[in-house]
């Protein structure tokens, strides 16, 4: 096991593990390498749970699906998918009743910055709601007589930072002033976790992911649909005249983040007072080296070309369009992953060159 500081090690071998939001981007790819990896998990049981909306196109969850029932098949570990949303307590309740899982990894959630202005209510229903029910359901986890979930890791987002001017963005950072309802959902679910984390004693770990990115994303992306406009001869728009700036993670970078932090929780330990303190932590996920956009799209172009989805003598200055900003998003995102570091030993090191490049080389074998 890789080295950690102040944490309690949580074995994943024989262990059942709730993984919402699977088939979406990360848990997919976060249940295949718990079924493929043997030196994280030799045995024990995956449990996914997604409700399968179709925010965007459904056909890309049942690919992702077949490639984590591929890869179940030749796995010593189990892996058992559900159809059902976090919103649905009765089912939570019922899932958690059944199957007694002993880590639970939250990454169901409705996305996107934008999709929130105009749809409230999903946002409120699946990030709320449903993040609330996982909480309820944590804590009644050990009501008859089981060991009770040991960890619960939770997704949150590099959005909570909103309109900061400090950069990088650390977690010792203020979050007060978010600036679309998307992050408000989710520093809601940081500050209920920790709230169930001192009360109920729940070793509970947030992590603020920063522009996730990489093969069979989801497609209301950036780089995903430039690539699908560019493709179909339309033109693409960079917002705030192309000098946005993100700190572009690539999906392998935030797997290996998760499965570390899963192999960690925080301590259990009381203060002063006799009291339980909270076993809560938060990390941000980030390669901590912010790209310009009109950086990062020369080089999506670049390998677009290179894959053989794009000729070479494509005009893309002339399928680009420089516009301002749009409501809810922000300039800059920058992490400072130093306490992931400090705490497991990892920062992420997948350049966006590497990143887009096997993005374009699936965009090819998958599209055509």
């Amino acid at each position: 096991m890789e080295k950690m500081n102040n944490k309690q090690s949580v074995e994943l071998t024989d262990k059942t593990i709730l993984v919402t939001g699977c088939p979406g981007f990360i848990g997919a790819n976060l249940v295949m390498r718990l079924l493929n990896d043997r030196s994280v998990m030799k045995s024990g049981r995956i449990i996914s749970l997604d409700c399968m909306s179709d925010y965007y196109d459904p056909a890309l969850k049942e690919y992702r699906r077949g490639m984590i029932e591929k890869a179940a098949a030749g796995s010593s570990v189990s892996h058992v998918f559900i159809k059902g949303s976090i919103a649905d307590r009765e089912l939570v309740e019922r899932l958690f009743d059944e199957y007694q899982p002993t880590v639970v990894v939250n990454l169901a959630a409705q996305a996107g910055v934008r999709y929130s202005i105009d749809h409230p209510d999903v946002y409120l229903e699946s990030n709320v709601i449903g993040f609330y029910n996982i909480l309820e359901a944590c804590r009644h986890s050990a009501d008859k007589g089981g060991s009770g979930v040991e960890h619960l890791v939770f997704a949150s987002s590099s959005s909570v930072y909103g309109g900061n001017k400090k950069v990088p963005f650390s977690t010792e950072d203020k979050v007060d002033n978010p600036v679309s309802l998307y992050a408000a959902t989710k520093k809601c679910d940081e500050l209920l976790a920790h709230s169930y984390s001192k009360l109920f004693d729940i070793p509970a770990t947030g992590l603020r992911f920063f522009t996730v990115y990489g093969p069979a994303g989801r497609p209301d992306m950036f780089y995903y649909s430039a690539a699908q406009k560019l493709k179909r001869g339309e033109n693409i728009r960079l917002f705030n005249y192309g000098r946005m700036k993100r700190d572009f993670t690539y999906i392998d970078d935030i797997v290996e983040g998760i499965v570390r932090v899963m192999r960690g929780a925080p301590l259990r330990e009381k203060g002063e007072d006799g009291l339980p303190l909270a076993p809560f932590a938060l990390y941000n996920i980030g390669g901590g080296q912010p790209e310009e956009l009109l950086d990062f799209v020369g080089v999506l172009q670049e390998e677009l070309v290179r894959a053989g989805v794009l000729d070479e003598n494509y005009d893309f200055e002339g399928h680009r369009e420089l516009v301002g900003m749009q409501p809810g998003d922000v300039p800059v995102t920058y992490a400072d992953s130093s306490g992931l570091e400090k705490d497991y030993g990892f920062t992420p090191g997948i350049g966006i060159r590497e990143g887009l490049g096997r993005f374009c080389k699936w965009f090819k074998e998958y599209y055509g």
